[in-house]
């Protein structure tokens, strides 16, 4: 049997990606698969760690792997890019990062206190998905594979998948709501008659949702590397993390992003695990970490950040690629 090639930013079961290939090969689509599985992609927020996140959705889709996806979750930035994933402007979306969203204008810390947000999410969606970068927002709801916007109900800090978007102006709704935190991008957002706040919050990354819904392989991009994350991953939240959390639900929890992630990679690479069942997951992170914050906006580390994301999805692809080869050559 061929021996597995070493890529230690590919966490879990390579046959997630072998799934994949195989219906790239075979040409299939959503609605018309010759097999059986369910293939979902899940997308967690991040803020602007989410630069490794969209260089790895660039990849997979220059790879021609978007057609084998059945369904996409996404949550607070991963909403975003799991929207332009799914319409086809990947390569847009990983451009803005260092181009349109490594800005002030964006992102500004001298706005802490004031009655502007520090995030501005308007920027975002009226500046930049409607000119810059345009979205291709009325094919919203209509993409081959599901979209699923993960949020976090204000109340209880519960998340749920959003439902009910029949108009573009709903769409824009569920995003927003997916990544509203309080005090950095805006109060919680009303959305279907109840208040929400970043999908993060209650569940940064929705790999048990997408195997509870039905998926039978799960692939997970992540805007952290092993060297971003908590060394320990039963940690929990910090005192002043729970703290915050009361004062200003859902901020403190989003802060110690790198416990929760932690914690979370435990699912894939934990055959046993309780919430894991039957499914096969896999999970690809940054190769390497080029010492970027969820709110930083230098352009050269936000856009090494993209790079580094690409090239670490093109590693892991083509090391499947690579094994697959090898088992058929013997």
């Amino acid at each position: 049997m061929a021996s597995a090639t070493i890529v230690p930013f590919l966490h879990g079961d390579r046959d997630v990606l072998s799934v994949l290939l195989d219906r790239r090969s075979e040409g299939s689509e959503p609605g018309a698969r010759t097999d059986e599985h369910r293939v979902a992609l899940v997308i967690g927020g991040g803020g602007m760690r989410g630069a490794y996140v969209a260089g790895m959705l660039r990849a997979l889709d220059r790879a021609g792997l978007v057609p084998g996806f059945d369904e996409v979750y996404g949550a607070s930035s991963g909403a975003f890019s799991a929207a332009a994933f799914l319409t086809g402007d990947a390569a847009a979306c990983a451009a803005s990062y260092p181009e349109d969203l490594s800005t002030d204008t964006f992102i500004n810390m001298r706005r802490l206190g004031t009655r502007r947000p520090v995030v501005a999410l308007d920027h975002l969606i009226n500046e930049v998905l409607d000119g810059r970068k345009p979205l291709s927002w009325d094919a919203l709801g209509h993409t081959a594979a599901e979209l699923r916007i993960v949020a976090t109900d204000a109340s209880d800090l519960t998340a749920h998948t959003l439902t009910g978007m029949e108009t573009v102006a709903d769409w824009r709704q569920a995003l927003r709501a997916s990544a509203s935190i309080p005090l950095l991008c805006g109060p919680p957002v009303t959305y279907g008659g109840r208040r929400w706040v970043d999908g993060s919050v209650g569940e940064p990354l929705a790999m048990a949702r997408a195997l509870r819904g039905g998926a039978t392989h799960v692939l997970v991009v992540l805007c952290r590397g092993t060297d971003d994350l908590h060394p320990d991953a039963d940690a929990g939240l910090s005192l002043w993390a729970r703290t915050l959390d009361r004062l200003v639900p859902g901020l403190g929890t989003v802060a110690q992003g790198s416990r929760r992630y932690g914690a979370d990679l435990r699912l894939v690479t934990d055959a046993a695990h309780p919430d894991r069942g039957p499914g096969h997951l896999a999970a690809i992170g940054p190769s390497r970490s080029v010492g970027m914050g969820a709110l930083c906006v230098d352009p050269d580390r936000v856009g090494e950040a993209v790079r580094v994301g690409d090239e670490s999805a093109v590693a892991a692809i083509e090391a499947v690629a690579a094994e697959r080869r090898d088992l058929g050559a013997r």
